[in-house]
């Protein structure tokens, strides 16, 4: 088993938490992973994007040129990264975000509204989790139960706070048909 993800959005996102978040997860599930942060020339309101490699077989590189799957989490994102997902490859869009239709042959896209499915929970911040959520449904890759168990420790101490919300979302994600 070999997920190569690409994770991308705005800066503020939360982009490079849900990777590794991610990353996290796999690895207390014994998983080989690698974990890549890319960043735009803003952290807040730039171009962010990482890259996660999660195999059960050693990883020679972090670097991916065709993803297995891309989370967008907007539509620039969406327009630079779709074109590299391999065939029969899946793309999990933010939907709140696009202004367009899209068509992509050859791979599956699942159109969320995280950013709306986040604001009922409370809070806007948590699509990325409700993207996330999605995600380990789809693919199986980890278990969403290891992902919670994970999220208090990439969390700290200092935001425990933000727990039971960033569960929440990854659940609502989880069940999102």
């Amino acid at each position: 088993m070999r997920e190569e993800i690409i994770m991308a959005g705005f800066g503020g996102q939360g982009i490079m938490f849900a990777g590794t978040l991610l990353a996290h997860a796999a690895m207390e599930e014994g998983l080989n992973v690698t974990y890549f942060p890319s960043y735009g020339a803003e952290m807040r309101g730039g171009t962010a994007n990482c890259t996660v490699i999660i195999s059960d077989e050693n990883i020679g590189s972090p670097v991916v040129t065709n993803p297995s799957a891309l989370l967008a989490m907007n539509e620039s994102s969406l327009e630079k990264f779709s074109p590299k997902v391999k065939k029969d490859g899946l793309i999990i869009v933010n939907s709140s975000l696009l202004k367009k239709e899209i068509e992509i042959n050859d791979v599956e896209i699942l159109k969320i509204p995280a950013t709306e499915l986040a604001e009922k929970l409370g809070d806007n911040k948590v699509a990325n989790m409700v993207i996330l959520g999605a995600y380990i449904n789809r693919s199986k890759v980890v278990s969403l139960e290891r992902t919670m168990d994970s999220l208090k420790k990439v969390l700290g101490e200092g935001r425990k706070n933000l727990l039971k919300l960033n569960r929440e979302a990854l659940r609502k994600g989880e069940e999102y048909r």
